[in-house]
């Protein structure tokens, strides 16, 4: 059972994501502020990504955005709520706006929770509703923060670290050569 805070941002101000720390040990993070309420949550790196790449293919099917906001830092303070489990994506034809919906990932998430039916209620959720501009350059920043990270192994897809990497493809016999 969730203890943590749902929020419904409607029309939000500000919108993007970002990371803290160092290559390699970042953390991932989507930030909306609608008026003076500011919302952090953490995501994985590879929620960044599939947000990114499925924002980019709502987009393609609506109209083409205006002017992209420009101002896409962290704003602070930037400390998450809490972590992100599932993302959702909508877009609204009557008020042409994009609703993102990620719902928090609790200690007891699993497949036994569906079967009880109740997963939603046990869970915080942060609902966001933004312009396609906003969402344009989200996905934008997402993509970029995510390529700006570690090269992936050209084998088996993991982050390659500069002390070394024992790819799975190998068995870890031979180091990947790129």
């Amino acid at each position: 059972m969730s203890t943590n805070e749902s929020f419904d941002l409607t029309d939000v101000d500000h919108l993007t994501v970002g990371t803290i720390g160092p290559v390699g040990q970042r953390i991932f993070l989507l930030q909306a502020r609608a008026g003076p309420e500011l919302v952090t949550v953490k995501m994985e790196k590879q929620q960044v990504s599939a947000l990114s790449q499925y924002l980019g293919q709502v987009l393609a099917d609506l109209p083409r955005p205006g002017d992209l906001p420009g101002d896409l830092d962290l704003q602070e303070p930037a400390e998450p709520k809490w972590v992100v489990g599932v993302l959702g994506v909508t877009y609204d034809d009557a008020t042409d706006r994009v609703v993102l919906v990620a719902q928090e990932v609790t200690a007891g998430d699993d497949e036994s929770d569906e079967a009880d039916g109740d997963e939603d209620e046990d869970h915080a959720v942060l609902r966001i509703t933004a312009t396609r501009e906003q969402v344009a350059a989200l996905a934008i920043r997402g993509t970029a923060l995510v390529e700006a990270g570690r090269p992936s192994c050209p084998l088996c897809g993991y982050p390659l670290d500069p002390s070394g990497h024992v790819c799975p493809r190998t068995n870890g016999h031979r180091a990947p050569t790129l």
